[in-house]
């Protein structure tokens, strides 16, 4: 049986180091290639992860035409994935977006209609959905435990995305601080700022958790650091036509505490959801949620699920539903994260207009 073909392609998230490590250690997948127009951040990743620097191919058409991937994973800035989407689809490849969907619902439909010419599937991976604890929380939720979700409370964020390369290898402040200036994380026009990095997590899980429902209302209100362009935190508020429900709300954070992968800071970065018969509390990397259902007692640990082969990371999970000609679903399909996408539209003109909107469309 032939492997599965995969190419990494536009190195500017770190996280392409983390997911060709995955694709690695994949005993059914091959990684026929990388591709980026700086070299110098592509060679130290492939020397890191253990893969050959003859992988590198400059010209990323040339890459595609040599191997003929079946699937390409893209990391570029998140204001040039439509960009790159649209260049890369016509190779006839399924492609793997590392989050966040899009900069703006626009270019989100524009990477919708690239894989609809093709026939292939465009997907959006979310890291968080890879989580045992916010999966054990969906499963509970499925399963009616809670009663339908009412409210969704979200925080997370790091101590800022120059803080951190591939595998999470941290990088001193005083460095990080240093490269603020040149970096696409903190320029506007690339898609920068904690708003945009990870309000899309909060929304589209909090969408994946409320079944599919949309917010009528966003209201969102960022921080103006001296001397950025872009913020380092963002609190948005989403109403739902939900009777008795209340305000769901979701915040975003460059500059916690500690990286939650290390420590949890506090705030605590995760989720609590409110439903109609209880709550859960399902923190980032935690081996236990918090459940309760009696308003009497307090909420009660359970743990985790253990997410087996080949539904605990991305690729595994993404090569068995392309392997099978099965749909990808939840926060990866397009449809659960064009909603997130609305979602993170609406709070970035609600806090450029100040006012509270209705769900942009």
């Amino acid at each position: 049986m032939s492997k599965f073909k995969i190419v990494g392609i536009n190195f500017d998230h770190m996280h392409m180091g983390d997911l060709l490590r995955k694709a690695k250690q994949h005993p059914d997948v091959e990684i026929v290639g990388v591709s980026d127009e700086q070299p110098d951040r592509v060679l130290p990743v492939l020397k890191q992860i253990g893969l050959d620097e003859s992988l590198f191919v400059s010209d990323y058409r040339k890459l595609m035409e040599d191997t003929k991937p079946d699937l390409a994973i893209l990391c570029p800035a998140t204001a040039e994935h439509a960009i790159w989407t649209e260049k890369v689809a016509p190779f006839g490849s399924h492609i793997l977006v590392e989050k966040p969907f899009s900069s703006t619902l626009p270019d989100a439909d524009r990477m919708i209609n690239a894989l609809k010419q093709t026939g292939k599937q465009l997907i959006i991976n979310w890291p968080l959905r890879w989580y045992p604890s916010h999966v054990t929380a969906k499963r509970l939720v499925d399963e009616g435990v809670i009663g339908d979700v009412l409210q969704v409370h979200y925080y997370d964020g790091n101590r800022g995305p120059l803080r951190h390369v591939a595998d999470k290898v941290v990088v001193p402040e005083e460095i990080a601080n240093e490269h603020k200036a040149q970096s696409w994380w903190y320029k506007k026009e690339f898609g920068g700022g904690s708003l945009l990095d990870y309000l899309g997590y909060g929304v589209t899980l909090g969408t994946w958790y409320m079944n599919g429902k949309k917010p009528l209302e966003v209201t969102s209100m960022v921080d103006q650091p001296d001397g950025l362009e872009v913020d380092e935190h963002s609190i948005t508020i989403c109403r739902y036509d939900i009777p008795n429900s209340g305000l769901s709300k979701f915040e975003t954070r460059w500059g916690t505490f500690s990286d939650g992968w290390m420590a949890q800071p506090q705030p605590k970065c995760g989720f609590v959801l409110v439903g109609r018969k209880g709550t859960i509390s399902s923190y980032d990397h935690e081996s236990t949620i918090h459940v309760q259902i009696d308003p009497e007692k307090p909420a009660a640990p359970v743990p985790v699920d253990t997410l087996d082969f080949p539904n605990h990371e991305p690729i595994s999970y993404v090569v068995d539903k392309l392997c099978k000609g099965e749909l990808v679903d939840g926060p990866l399909s397009p449809a659960i994260a064009r909603i997130g996408q609305q979602i993170v539209d609406s709070a970035v003109l609600s806090s450029t207009e100040k006012r509270t909107v209705a769900l942009v469309d």
